[in-house]
Parts: structure tokens; C-alpha cells; sequence
């Protein structure tokens, strides 16, 4: 999808900058979430749009490092316009420090916990895996890990193979590759 965005610039990550389009995407109206991709949300994100400041240009949660700010960001389209293709684009301008924000807002704790940085809270809304999702030995043994494993668990769970596959016409291959491996 990279290639079909109107910005070239590309950062640390490919889309370490196409995250600032999402006000330009929303035609700058209403109010738009950019969130990582290493993040589970186990709560109801009309929550965390219920934080919506009118206010504020941008709402992050600030009671963590600034450099993750722009992991979670709420935007308030129309207070955005700024942030337009050829402005993003524009080496000059590092995007990174929300200056081009006139007024950053705040949202709760919960919707933006960094996991390893802060405190364990398995009561979290979202949790960010900013040091790499637990699928390396790594970066295991943290208390989040188990909101990650359920969430993996969920995500590549389907129904039982006979619910899904048992009238199809494969079944018949399948059923007699079972009953050869069982007779053998």
C-alpha cells in the first residue's frame, strides 16, 4: 500500500511517516487513531474515542517517552490540514516532534501501555510491544506476554477442519489420507 501513497519520504520504517497521513486520508474531518502495528487492544475503542478533545490538534499519551508519542496518536482531522502530502515530504520538517501540532492533547494511561517500559497492567486497554512482540525468546517473560498469546491464539483460530472442509469436495482425499495413516 506504501507505493499507492502520495509521500516518498520513508524513515527508520516504511511507514514512519505515512502515519502523519491520516488526517489527509480522513479529507481532514473528524477524528482519526494511528496506532503501531506491534499493538493488541483488548478494550472497546469507543472508549478511547470518548477521550476526544475537540481542542487539541493531536491527543497521545504523554505520561510515557516522547518517542513513543507517535505510536498512538488520535488526531483531530480539521486541526491537521498542515499535514499535507508535500509538508510530510519535506525533510525539514521532522513530524516526529509535533511541532506542527498547535495543541497536543492527552488520552488515559491504559489506551497506550508500553509494555517493558511501564509497570506491568494487565488491565490495560492497549498494550504496545515497542520492544518486539513475544514471539522471540527475547523479548519473553514479561506479564503482557499471555495478552499476546491470546491474542495470537484468537487471531489464527478458525473453526474445527469438518465444520469448515468436511463437506467440500477435498474431503474425500483427506479422509482417505488419514485412514491410510491409521491402517499403516
Amino acid at each position: 500500500m506504501l507505493r499507492q501513497l502520495p509521500i516518498k519520504r520513508r524513515g527508520l520504517t516504511d511507514f514512519t511517516f505515512s502515519r502523519f497521513l491520516v488526517p489527509y486520508l480522513s479529507e481532514f474531518k473528524g477524528c482519526s487513531i494511528f496506532m503501531d502495528a506491534d499493538i493488541v487492544v483488548n478494550g472497546d475503542i469507543n472508549e478511547l474515542f470518548d477521550q476526544f478533545d475537540s481542542d487539541s490538534s493531536l491527543q497521545v499519551m504523554k505520561n510515557q517517552a516522547k518517542f513513543e508519542w507517535a505510536s498512538v496518536m488520535m488526531f483531530n482531522n480539521e486541526k491537521c490540514k498542515k499535514l499535507t502530502p508535500e509538508f510530510i515530504d519535506d525533510t525539514q520538517n521532522s513530524l516526529l516532534d509535533m511541532n506542527w501540532a498547535d495543541k497536543i492533547g492527552s488520552f488515559s494511561d491504559e489506551w497506550n501501555h508500553c509494555v517493558g517500559y511501564a509497570e506491568s497492567n494487565l488491565s490495560a486497554k492497549l498494550f504496545h510491544f515497542t520492544q518486539g512482540v513475544p514471539v522471540w525468546e527475547e523479548v519473553r517473560g514479561l506479564p503482557e506476554d499471555q495478552i499476546w498469546d491470546a491474542a495470537h491464539a484468537k487471531l489464527n483460530s478458525t473453526v474445527d477442519w469438518k465444520t469448515l472442509m468436511g463437506k467440500s469436495v477435498h474431503a474425500r482425499q483427506v479422509i482417505s489420507r488419514i485412514i491410510q495413516r491409521l491402517t499403516d
